[in-house]
């Protein structure tokens, strides 16, 4: 195969992980056409078909998958390459890193330097919820997600990163009425919620209690969790929110939990990257480690 088919290959490599001809244009910077072409001339060199079209985009045959394990470290390590190239003549790319505003202000921003000495270039930080913070990860505006829910988008791989420990708080004047079982006890109080359909604390309601929280009322819908947490500190009523920005108020005695599971509600948090993002770019692979290294 000709030294010029490397951009077939690469071009083959990136719908196949895409599962898309449009995905696939619009990272690498060609038109859909060209894309195709790619791949005709890649499948008329092989003498069999590599990809598929079919409603959802793309899919890959299984001669195909066997090409694209073959060739993707190889391909990869070139592009890797390729980019620490560039960043030798001058300044390097931002690597853009996405995520819930609450977790990454608390828990990663405090961290910035490490994560900018891991990922020795800058890094643009968007705030979001998973599913818009997803697909700007798969069409590439973004590099790396932290994401709340767990990735079912084609084309973006993830892991485990760390689960989150949710806790039923409340100012100490909301004390339960005693005597009384949960969630019985806690219908008197009014809930700070983060969305109308309160789905942290239906949620939480639904695990511990096997039931919808039906009869609580809502106080207040602040769509940032500091700003819930500041309104239950002010003693607007309760809520359920992640232990990272709870537990100083609770040692302080300024909150206090209001249920104390056997056994507390947890969500886990995923790291997303691309498929093979992470062995393409260096700077997306050592950004990742830093995380996995704060959260994990």
């Amino acid at each position: 195969m000709a030294l010029h088919d490397l951009d077939h290959l690469r071009t083959f490599l990136t719908v196949q992980r895409t599962g898309s001809f449009t995905d696939a244009a619009a990272l690498l910077g060609v038109s859909q056409p060209t894309v195709s072409a790619h791949v005709q001339a890649l499948e008329a060199a092989l003498g069999y078909p590599v990809l598929v079209r079919d409603r959802s985009g793309a899919r890959v045959t299984t001669k195909g998958a066997a090409l694209a394990r073959e060739v993707a470290v190889h391909i990869d390590a070139l592009d890797d390459i390729a980019s620490l190239s560039v960043d030798a003549g001058g300044a390097p790319s931002a690597v853009h890193l996405g995520g819930p505003a609450e977790l990454l202000t608390t828990l990663v921003l405090p961290r910035l330097p490490e994560l900018l000495e891991a990922a020795g270039a800058p890094i643009h930080v968007t705030f979001g919820l998973a599913e818009p913070l997803l697909e700007e990860l798969r069409t590439g505006s973004l590099d790396v997600v932290v994401s709340a829910v767990q990735p079912r988008v084609r084309g973006v791989e993830a892991a485990p990163l760390v689960d989150e420990e949710f806790v039923l708080v409340g100012a100490p004047a909301w004390h339960p009425r005693p005597g009384i079982d949960a969630p019985a006890s806690l219908e008197h109080i009014p809930v700070v919620a983060y969305a109308t359909n309160l789905p942290i604390v239906r949620r939480y309601w639904r695990t511990e209690f096997a039931r919808r929280p039906d009869e609580v009322t809502t106080a207040a819908i602040v769509p940032d969790l500091r700003g819930v947490l500041a309104a239950v500190l002010a003693g607007a009523g309760m809520s359920v929110l992640p232990r990272y920005l709870v537990q100083d108020a609770l040692d302080s005695g300024a909150l206090v939990a209001l249920h104390n599971p056997s056994v507390a509600p947890l969500n886990t948090v995923y790291l997303a990257r691309r498929t093979g993002e992470g062995n393409r770019q260096g700077a997306v692979r050592s950004l990742s480690a830093a995380l996995e290294h704060i959260l994990g």
